[in-house]
């Protein structure tokens, strides 16, 4: 965490290392400064992130198919189950997947040794108040891929409707909370249920849950709620006048955004969508009494516009949102997994195709292994 900070201190500043570009033709001379390279909060090398994520995914990996994007929100228990603990988010993505590839492959009316789907999922950490919310954006294939006379084709199938949204999200919870339990992480009885972690509070923990819960980690007024600013009237929409949104026990599963086949400009704005930094400098500001206001996005339903942080519990924010290290961001599912055997043969760059080193033997490939592997 101190070296997050520390690192995104020295971020484009010449004095910390810079690099000398010069042109071949005009010999016209640039200093660029180094980055940070984090993937906490900094919003220069986040935003650098995003374009470069988003034009890898158009470009190789994502083919010229229908996509649509599946958002999974989860209890405030399980975001810090999930920050905590790298295994359970990955066990629980796992379950995700598996149920909406499933669903995909039925309603093909296919068999899942026949057909298989592929979904690029991107963990975001964060909410619009600059609070710690790790939730699912997975962009699904839009149908299924099925071998037909040795070649690959694909099957679109029909959006889905509200009773099979709802189905969709019950098998989900059922599973992650059965596995969860399995796996000593939650602790069920008559009346409730909650986590089971069996470690040592840390100070990193009681950031992580103040910012889950919205409210301040540091100061005076700790364990208050964040101050908000309502200078919009609320509104309430229906629940009928969203038929692609399910909510079942504090988890919300939304499957309303989709692109067709020829919409690769809707596919990179959604890339950058979901990849997209925490913290939008353009919305931060100070307020005369020096405290750090953010403008939300959107507005919430109550008519919310801005969150106001005292200085250190800004802070405070800023280190909830930094990631383990050694987590990927970042998962590919299905066709799209490395291991697909039909990955190279979806994927526009042809990723996944064998190697003159994947051709050797075990043993050729042993003896040509550097110092360093071995």
């Amino acid at each position: 965490m101190q070296q997050e900070f520390a690192a995104y201190l020295t971020c484009g500043r010449l004095e910390h290392g810079f690099l000398r570009v010069r042109c071949t033709q005009c010999h016209a001379e640039r200093l660029v400064a180094f980055s940070c390279k984090r993937r906490g909060f900094c919003p220069s090398c986040g935003a650098r992130r995003m374009v470069e994520t988003a034009a890898l995914l158009v470009d190789e990996v994502l083919p010229r198919q229908p996509l649509r994007q599946w958002v999974l929100s989860v209890p405030f228990p399980l975001r810090f189950l999930f920050a905590t603990e790298p295994a359970a988010l990955t066990a629980v993505l796992g379950i995700v997947y598996r149920a909406i590839s499933t669903h995909l492959i039925r309603k093909a009316g296919l068999k899942q040794s026949a057909a298989q789907t592929g979904a690029v999922t991107l963990i975001q950490r964060f909410g619009s108040a600059l609070n710690l919310n790790i939730h699912f954006h997975l962009l699904v294939l839009d149908g299924v891929y099925v071998r037909s006379n040795d070649r690959l084709e694909f099957r679109r199938v029909p959006p889905p409707t509200k009773a099979e949204l709802d189905q969709l999200l019950k098998t989900i919870t059922r599973r992650v909370g059965r596995h969860l339990e399995r796996r000593g992480w939650l602790t069920r009885d008559a009346e409730s249920s909650h986590l089971s972690l069996d470690r040592e509070a840390t100070t990193l923990d009681s950031l992580l849950g103040h910012s889950i819960t919205y409210r301040i980690a540091l100061g005076p007024r700790a364990g208050q709620k964040a101050f908000m600013l309502q200078s919009l009237p609320g509104t309430l929409l229906p629940q009928s006048d969203q038929p692609f949104l399910a909510k079942a026990d504090g988890f919300s599963l939304h499957a309303g955004i989709a692109s067709g086949a020829d919409e690769r400009k809707k596919v990179e704005r959604l890339c950058r969508y979901i990849t997209r930094p925490p913290v939008a400098t353009g919305r931060l500001s100070l307020t005369t009494q020096g405290q750090v206001r953010y403008t939300l996005k959107t507005p919430y339903r109550d008519g919310t516009t801005h969150v106001v942080f005292e200085p250190l519990d800004f802070i405070a924010r800023l280190a909830a949102l930094v990631p383990r290290p050694r987590v990927h961001l970042t998962r590919y599912h299905g066709v799209f997994a490395p291991h697909s055997r039909w990955r190279a043969e979806v994927t526009p760059a042809g990723r996944g195709k064998l190697t003159a080193m994947d051709l050797r033997t075990p043993a050729e490939r042993h003896r040509a292994m550097s110092w360093a592997q071995r």
